[in-house]
């Protein structure tokens, strides 16, 4: 089945996201784990700590660098200026906690182990072939 161009770019930021943990001294455990009721894009641990990173990735052009909104950058270029986490709403946090659990049971992840979640938004220029990596750590919502 042939991806769609939405699929290739969320993939493409996944990637990016995954080096950059890397390079930060993360272990990348898992991608991509799929529940019918939730997905955890990246797994990793730092620290004896346990990160579930959601990520989400946005085009943007070259010049675009501002990241308040309305000030003409920080979003999708088909979608003016929305700003990658504010896709984080609630239902989607609500599938997120969904999976990390059945994750954590699966995994046999023991209670005494901490963890948290994390937002990695990735901004792609392909203009300049350029990424870029923003980490917001333990987000709660």
């Amino acid at each position: 089945m042939e991806k769609t161009k939405k699929r290739e770019i969320g993939d493409l930021g996944e990637d990016i996201a995954s080096k950059y943990l890397e390079k930060r001294g993360y272990v990348v455990l898992d991608r991509n784990y799929l529940k019918p009721w939730g997905e955890l894009d990246i797994v990793v641990r730092k620290d004896k700590k346990l990160h579930f990173i959601e990520v989400k990735t946005v085009r943007r052009e070259s010049g675009q660098v501002s990241r308040e909104p309305g000030k003409g950058g920080g979003g999708d270029v088909t979608r003016g200026t929305v700003r990658p986490e504010e896709n984080m709403h609630r239902k989607k946090v609500m599938r997120l906690h969904r999976a990390l659990q059945t994750y954590m049971m699966e995994k046999k992840v023991g209670g005494e182990v901490e963890w948290q979640i994390d937002l990695a938004c990735v901004y792609l220029d392909f203009s300049s072939r350029r990424a870029t990596v923003e980490l917001f750590e333990n987000i709660i919502l």
